[in-house]
Formats: structure tokens, C-alpha cells, sequence
């Protein structure tokens, strides 16, 4: 484990967000649409997908939030709200770089600078892009192996995306 994934261990689900390309989706056959926020996926999804799986991992260990995003202004935008102390990313290198610059921008003067985890794609190309799956879920789950006692919701991760 690196420094910075030492770093994000130490920080409480409560205070992490979960960041994900929407290029990871299943062009074909996503019913997700997009609003403001993101990409919201149906609750009735019967998709298999990538983010639905990582969004639920996420989101049944407690984090904060997560966003599916189509650009790095809209997950800019979903740090500056959610005020996180450790942000987990996955994208492609290009939005990955912009996205760490443009929250060292929004933090400047207005607080501590959140540990920033990336997890760069595996396969791009702005459309059914892939991701080291294993490694995203390891990440997510950083310094959560059971000696902790934060309180962690129950999700049910059936069908959340």
C-alpha cells in the first residue's frame, strides 16, 4: 500500500466519495439517464455493469456519495457539495490529471486538500471503457477490514444501478 492509499485507509466512509466515468457503462444496453448530478441508474435496472457494482460497494460501506459523471466539471462540481476528506477516482489519464487540478483549485484558501486515490481505466476510448474491477473494489474498501467500528449502513446492493 502506497502513502496515499495509507492516507485514504484512515479516513471514515462518511467522509470518502466515489467518483466514476460514465464511459464505463454499457453503451448498448444502459437504461441510466443523466440529470445535473450525474447519471442516475433506475431502480428496476437489470443491467450488470461495472458501476452498479462499484456504486453499490461504495455505497454499502458507507460512503458519502457517488457520482457518475459524464465530464470532470460534473464531478467538480459533486466534490465542492460533498466537502470530502478522501475522493476515489476512475477515469481515463486526461480526466484524471484535470480532476486532480481542478480540486487543488476548489480546495485552495478553503480548507485541507482530500486524499486523492486514482484508478486509471484499463481499456479507453470515451465509450465501453473497462477498469481493473478487483483493484477498484480493494480501493474502495481501503482500511475497512472489519477493525474499525464505524457504523456502516445496510444497502441493498441487489439492484443498484
Amino acid at each position: 500500500m502506497n502513502e496515499i492509499e495509507q492516507s485514504l485507509a484512515t479516513i471514515e466512509p462518511s467522509q470518502r466519495v466515489l467518483l466514476l466515468s460514465h464511459c464505463l457503462r454499457p453503451s448498448q444496453t444502459c437504461p441510466g439517464k443523466f440529470d445535473k448530478k450525474g447519471m442516475n441508474c433506475p431502480a428496476d435496472c437489470r443491467e450488470s455493469c461495472v458501476l452498479g457494482r462499484l456504486k453499490g460497494s461504495a455505497l454499502g460501506l458507507g460512503y458519502r456519495g457517488v457520482c457518475i459523471a459524464a465530464g470532470g466539471a460534473m464531478a467538480l462540481r459533486f466534490v465542492k457539495e460533498h466537502k470530502p476528506r478522501g475522493i476515489v477516482a476512475v477515469a481515463c489519464d486526461k480526466e484524471l490529471k484535470e480532476g486532480v487540478s481542478g480540486v487543488e483549485e476548489i480546495t485552495k484558501g478553503n480548507g485541507e486538500m482530500p486524499t486523492i486515490v486514482i484508478i486509471p481505466l484499463t481499456k479507453d476510448g470515451c465509450v465501453d471503457t473497462e477498469v481493473d474491477e478487483e483493484q477498484a473494489l480493494k480501493t474502495i474498501s481501503l482500511g475497512l477490514d472489519g477493525s474499525k467500528s464505524w457504523d456502516m449502513p445496510r444497502v441493498n446492493m441487489a439492484r443498484l444501478c
